[in-house]
């Protein structure tokens, strides 16, 4: 097989589960080709996964296919959450894009109908919604609003989040690594471990972000708020307990700040509890108004919600949910427009999306297939040896391996499925968490088909022996 000769990639952009340049020589000649063809367009910036990448043609349902027919079980993407290829999507598009397609600065029906209908999939104090092209801007825009309305800059974030790409959101993923610095006035805590804190995680998260508020105030920037994915994807998904949450809620506004669930992940009804992942962590006393000083609120809600591209099924999308005190106070002195936010075609989509899940009843078939899948994953984990913990919520599971070296077996794992044509990634600090998330549209045979996967790699890595 001929060798390309790839450079290969400095350090510093190394992540959990990608595919390195150097094995380029390892790929099938086409691929080969295709790679090198990526490469000298859109360079080395966009990274591929698993160790040997797949080429990807073709999708329906929680299926793949590659360019020689071979078909993959995708239990890893949430940005189709209504499955790959969703004809309702499609046919809701197209007859948008044959009408029109413009700007949010003229009238229109979509954009208010469904504007109407997602904000009732939120609580009563969250009453309006800005829409934006991605999960990105949505969080961009609402560290902005954050700010100006405490009058404060610092913001709190989990050790090894991430929250999207603009240069404001960059500052605020640690994710991203050691060569991409925070901002001065971010403060880092470590998420809630269930797995080693067990019942104190609630609480001693709630401590961290008391003590981190406290360090933002001595260095001169006060809290603005806690940026936070309520399943802490990245961090080694965390679901806890329903109710986890609060006594973080109550610190950070406690302290002065306002509280933001990033809804990218956790959404859109994955966790099985309800559409939006905080909800799991709602308190049960009702929201205090946000008043002309912060530090007058210290209930358990949040304050804005932002979500992405998994409500559109991956056409361009954000939302910012907030009130209608933070959202008119602020557009009283400040204007935000977006040309493309909400425009018809990603309205169309999103409609589209929010009627699957709805009249399919897919927030309900999360929550009881997620928990079949969750009680699979952990009896043929057990007595492995292999596993230190499984963890979820709905259709978002983890798998932490056990051992010093459990980030590298958690890439045996992935890899190891990718052979069996069974799709997943792995998160954390060192990739040690098996990321489970398929799309909504999984069903108990695909279930059944990722068990045996499963279970055929433990038994395989357990035959091979630890890792020399």
């Amino acid at each position: 097989m001929q060798q390309i000769d790839v450079p290969a990639v400095p350090a510093a952009t190394a992540m959990v589960n990608r595919f390195d340049p150097a094995d380029a020589g390892l790929l099938p000649a086409d691929d080969q080709a295709l790679l090198a063809r990526r490469r000298e367009v859109l360079g080395d910036i966009y990274p591929l996964f698993y160790a040997r990448p797949i080429h990807v043609v073709r999708g329906a349902g929680a299926r793949l296919w590659d360019a020689d027919g071979t078909e993959y079980l995708d239990a890893y993407n949430n940005v189709p959450a209504v499955g790959h290829a969703n004809p309702r999507i499609a046919t809701a598009v197209h007859e948008q894009l044959t009408r029109m397609n413009t700007h949010t600065r003229y009238l229109q029906d979509g954009i208010v109908a469904f504007a109407e209908r997602f904000l009732q999939t939120h609580p009563e104090h969250l009453d309006r919604v800005i829409f934006s092209n991605s999960g990105s801007e949505a969080n961009d825009l609402a560290i902005t609003i954050a700010q100006w309305r405490t009058g404060n800059q610092g913001v709190i974030v989990t050790e090894n989040a991430y929250h999207g790409t603009t240069g404001l959101l960059a500052g605020l993923s640690p994710e991203n690594g050691p060569t991409m610095p925070l901002h001065p006035w971010v403060r880092t805590v470590p998420a809630p471990d269930t797995h080693r804190d067990g019942d104190r995680a609630g609480e001693l998260f709630a401590a961290a972000i008391t003590a981190a508020a406290a360090d933002l105030d001595r260095h001169g920037f006060g809290l603005a708020a806690l940026l936070l994915d309520s399943i802490m994807s990245t961090d080694g998904i965390f679901p806890g307990a329903p109710g986890m949450l609060v006594p973080a809620y109550r610190a950070t506004h406690a302290a002065g700040g306002l509280v933001i669930a990033d809804e990218v992940q956790p959404g859109v009804g994955r966790t099985g509890d309800a559409m939006w992942g905080f909800q799991r962590h709602t308190a049960t006393e009702p929201p205090r108004p946000v008043g002309a000083d912060p530090r007058l609120r210290a209930d358990g809600h949040v304050d804005m919600v932002t979500c992405g591209k998994p409500l559109a099924g991956g056409l361009p999308i954000g939302t910012l949910v907030l009130g209608s005190a933070l959202s008119d106070g602020y557009a009283e002195g400040h204007r935000y427009f977006n040309t493309f936010g909400g425009n018809p075609a990603s309205i169309a989509a999103a409609t589209a999306v929010l009627d699957e899940v709805q009249e399919r009843g897919l927030v309900e078939h999360a929550r009881d297939l997620g928990a079949s899948l969750l009680q699979g994953i952990a009896e043929r984990s057990a007595g492995s040896g292999l596993v230190a913990d499984v963890r979820g919520a709905g259709l978002f599971i983890g798998v932490e391996m056990a051992g010093p070296a459990a980030g590298a077996l958690a890439s045996r794992v992935v890899n190891g499925l990718r052979a069996r044509n069974v799709l997943i990634s792995a998160v954390g600090s060192d990739g040690r968490v098996l990321k489970v998330r398929p799309p909504l549209v999984f069903t108990h045979e695909d279930a059944d088909a990722f068990l045996d996967a499963y279970d055929s790699v433990l038994t395989t890595l357990q035959q091979e022996g630890p890792l020399s």
